[in-house]
């Protein structure tokens, strides 16, 4: 276990019930992290579970683990929402010492050949995945700096930002530039005493893998319906097959890396972009 009591971490993209951002939100919590948690819509599934409530489910399982949370909604591709959005976590805690960039552009238009995509739909990944990384970075280092006591920035990226894949050009390209961003975002903030990482995840079976899926089939499947799927049970089984490790990545395993990152356990790690893949995807 890692010791972040007296730590405020801020986790953008947490809504989802089976995402990354809940995994990370709530493991943070039990490491002693009082929570920020945001997204663009506070129950970006609804359909999902009937029980499940977005942001505000997660508070409660904040809550519940003895912490103290806040939900704010932003987009992160909007530099206003994003000042509001750090703002009003740092007037809630008194302070950002862990930021962890993990809100995501919903797959969809932008899943097609280069010739076929709209620059509305290229722009739209970007702005989400690449420019919302960059404006809560900007944010929230200032108040780093500021502070004067240092601090971590997690960013999420992906497998997809070390490899091209056909009809995902947008997000190949907005996930490669959050590892160099990263890279460079090190170097200028290593002499404050903040570090800056960044994780890549392998597919996870999230909400978004639906979506993904529809995307890419045409709509010959349905995103609000891939959980109970047959498509998502063949997914599943021919993820586990080229892992190693014998099973498809979870949210949960993503968290475990950013709760590494985000603790004193990794003081010396910078610049550093680690792989969650399972050995499925070695680079």
């Amino acid at each position: 276990m890692y010791n972040l009591h007296g730590k405020t971490a801020l986790v953008t993209g947490a809504g989802g019930e089976r995402g990354i951002g809940r995994a990370v939100a709530t493991r943070l919590a039990k490491e002693g992290a009082d929570v920020i948690v945001s997204d663009r819509v506070a129950n970006p599934y609804p359909g999902d579970s009937t029980e499940w409530q977005g942001l505000h489910s997660v508070v409660s399982e904040i809550e519940a683990a003895g912490r103290s949370a806040e939900a704010i909604l932003a987009d992160v591709s909007q530099a206003d929402q994003v000042e509001r959005l750090v703002s009003g976590g740092i007037d809630r805690f008194g302070r950002i010492d862990i930021l962890v960039n993990g809100a995501g552009s919903l797959p969809g238009k932008d899943r097609v050949l280069v010739v076929d995509m709209e620059e509305e739909a290229w722009d739209k990944e970007m702005n989400v995945n690449a420019k919302g990384v960059f404006l809560m970075c900007r944010a929230a280092a200032r108040h780093m700096i500021e502070r004067g006591e240092g601090g971590k920035i997690i960013n999420i990226a992906s497998t997809s930002g070390k490899i091209g894949r056909k009809r995902f050009s947008a997000y190949c390209a907005s996930k490669a530039a959050i590892i160099r961003f990263t890279q460079a975002l090190a170097q200028e903030l290593g002499p404050h005493g903040i570090n800056v990482n960044s994780v890549s995840p392998t597919a996870v079976d999230t909400e978004r893998l639906g979506f993904i899926e529809e995307a890419v089939s045409d709509g010959a499947v349905q995103g609000t319906s891939w959980k109970n799927s047959e498509a998502h049970r063949t997914f599943i089984q021919e993820k586990a097959g080229i892992s190693p490790l014998g099973r498809v990545a979870r949210s949960e395993d993503v968290a475990q890396t950013v709760a590494f990152l985000a603790s004193p356990e990794s003081d010396y790690l910078t610049a550093v972009d680690l792989v969650v893949a399972g050995g499925a995807e070695i680079f």
